[in-house]
């Protein structure tokens, strides 16, 4: 429990490093040249996403010595496309009620709903992501056995007997 805490704290350290990155560069796109706010949360999603990986990788959670980097990467991009999904989605809901010209004339309330939509997508998103990178991606606590039945295990165990390239 305590390292399921510990893991918790840290992807939420990590997480408000990543939403502040993501949040900062959607308001620079829609304030600046004036992108809408789908296609300006794709790219701030996108880019908070490359420090999102190396400092989850790093810092959260426990590289399984079962399974090769390039899974790994796999599955972080695979959930990632998801999770980008989701956001979009989400980003899009939230100023679809607002006339296609809002971010013209009516800036203010266009980046507010902007915004109120993109802090519900990254609670969203931030769920999804724990879930998925612990279920696939998290080594067993220190001492506990590998269960050669998990999904993640049998994924690892053949992504190691499947290197693309040679890669490790």
């Amino acid at each position: 429990m305590r390292r399921l805490i510990g893991q918790l704290l840290k992807f939420g350290i990590v997480g408000v490093i990543a939403f502040l990155i993501d949040i900062g560069i959607m308001n620079l796109l829609i304030m600046g040249p004036h992108l809408n706010n789908v296609l300006a949360g794709a790219i701030s999603f996108l880019i908070s996403l490359v420090f999102n990986y190396l400092a989850s990788m790093r810092y959260v959670f426990k590289h399984r010595e079962d399974m090769a980097r390039w899974m790994e990467m796999a599955v972080f991009l695979v959930s990632s496309v998801i999770g980008l999904g989701i956001n979009e989605v989400i980003l899009w809901m939230g100023t679809a009620m607002l006339p296609p010209d809002a971010i013209t004339t009516m800036h203010a309330r266009y980046l507010l709903y902007a915004n109120i939509a993109k802090i519900t997508a990254t609670v969203v998103v931030a769920i999804w992501n724990f879930l998925i990178r612990k279920w696939l991606l998290d080594a067993p606590a220190p001492g506990k056995p590998v269960n050669p039945r998990s999904v993640a295990h049998r994924l690892g165990a053949w992504s190691l007997s499947h290197r693309p390239f040679g890669w490790r």
